[in-house]
């Protein structure tokens, strides 16, 4: 056939436009459309993320202390012990 793969037809009335890899900027628009669309999405889904962990963190650290307490010896639990 001669041609190069994705060149095996013709397609007719129909225009493609292509910008190779190496012309395409990289990193272009990070700053003005990266930035405040992240800020963005942070802050929505801010509601979602943060209660849960809070819940979690202060269920964890009163776990925490009662067992810290259950595990200290009482006074004169261990008086009579030779």
């Amino acid at each position: 056939m001669g041609h190069g793969f994705g060149e095996l037809f013709k397609l007719r009335g129909i225009i493609t436009y292509r910008l190779s890899p190496f012309e395409q900027k990289a990193f272009g628009g990070i700053v003005s459309h990266g930035i405040p669309n992240t800020l963005r999405r942070m802050k929505e889904s801010f509601l979602y993320v943060v209660p849960p962990l809070a819940l979690g963190y202060l269920v964890y650290d009163q776990t925490e202390k009662a067992h810290m307490k259950l595990m200290r010896k009482q006074p004169g639990q261990f008086d009579d012990d030779v």
